[in-house]
């Protein structure tokens, strides 16, 4: 089970630092659908690994992290 959660975490990392690469890069929008995507699934992904490792500080991170990515994503009442 380790090495999976360790892989999972690692292709998490691998999809945060992808996003912030094309923003950069300006090959994507911070507010593009699938900048948010690969915020969302690599939060996601490292979150689960340091919740394995209980790593507090850096789980409330990407629980952070993936809620705002998601809070972009879903649409508010003002926003439709």
């Amino acid at each position: 089970m380790n090495i999976y959660i360790e892989i999972i975490g690692w292709c998490g990392a691998l999809l945060i630092l992808m996003a912030y690469f094309l923003v950069s890069q300006n090959k994507l929008n911070s507010n593009s659908r699938l900048y948010q995507y690969l915020n969302l699934l690599g939060a996601f992904g490292v979150g689960l690994n340091v919740f394995y490792q209980q790593a507090w500080p850096a789980l409330v991170l990407q629980i952070a992290w993936f809620l705002i990515a998601l809070r972009t994503l879903i649409p508010s009442e003002k926003d439709k």
